[in-house]
């Protein structure tokens, strides 16, 4: 995961103060062909890319409109993907358009036209990492985690479709997302100490015969081989 931070502090959202004890994580999608990460987070920090048109999200009220997530997922300026925190994630955000909002870290993944493959398969890499990071943050498990449509019809949230218009395009569903959360989560098995064998080719009371089969031994390609001396 490539997580960076730039909070939108000019954001009423943010301004607001409200916090949350978080209780689960809701996936969104923007829902406008723009991939890129500058058309929400902003102002540019080197990475992200001038935004001609200065409507990112960094303002009280964004496009007139009081919207505010914990973090986007997108292209940098220079096509790479990455993340951006932009509320601290114990922040009460806008997200949801209910009662989500009181309970659930939200972070929105930057749309393109919905039929590239490589970008979809880099992004929702990027959201299980992310998805992985805040469970082990917060103590949260993968049935902690919906995505906007879910939200609807549990009564949390807005009515929204996303993410359901776009994971289906490409093999994937909220289940499959958080079946690849629970993987990420799983513990590692620790790495099997490695044993060595040790091959003993001869003993030998003359040093200068034992140099001599050191000599062939190395010839025949064990370079690793050495004399051993004991009493």
């Amino acid at each position: 995961m490539n997580l960076r931070k730039l909070i939108l502090t000019n954001n009423a959202c943010y301004k607001a103060g409200r916090t949350i004890t978080p209780k689960g994580i809701m996936v969104h999608s923007t829902g406008a062909n723009n991939p890129y990460l500058k058309r929400y987070v902003g102002p540019d920090d080197g990475l992200l890319g001038k935004n001609q048109y200065n409507n990112h999200w960094n303002q009280d009220k964004p496009d007139g409109r009081q919207v505010c997530v914990h973090g986007f997922i997108g292209k940098l300026a220079d096509g790479s993907i990455a993340t951006y925190q932009t509320l601290p994630w114990n922040h009460r955000g806008w997200h949801a358009g209910g009662a989500a909002n009181d309970t659930h870290i939200g972070f929105e993944i930057c749309e393109d036209g919905l039929t590239d493959t490589s970008y979809f398969n880099a992004v929702y890499k990027e959201a299980v990492e992310l998805c992985v990071y805040l469970c082990k943050q917060y103590g949260l498990t993968e049935k902690d985690i919906l995505c906007h449509s879910e939200g609807h019809k549990l009564g949390v949230a807005s009515n929204h479709g996303d993410v359901m218009h776009w994971f289906p395009k490409h093999g994937k569903s909220m289940d499959t997302f958080r079946a690849d959360v629970k993987s990420g989560l799983a513990p590692t098995a620790p790495a099997t100490p490695k044993k060595y064998y040790r091959v003993q080719l001869g003993a030998f009371s003359v040093k200068a015969n034992a140099d001599t089969m050191l000599k062939k031994v190395k010839a025949a390609g064990f370079t690793d081989a050495f004399i051993k001396y004991s009493d």
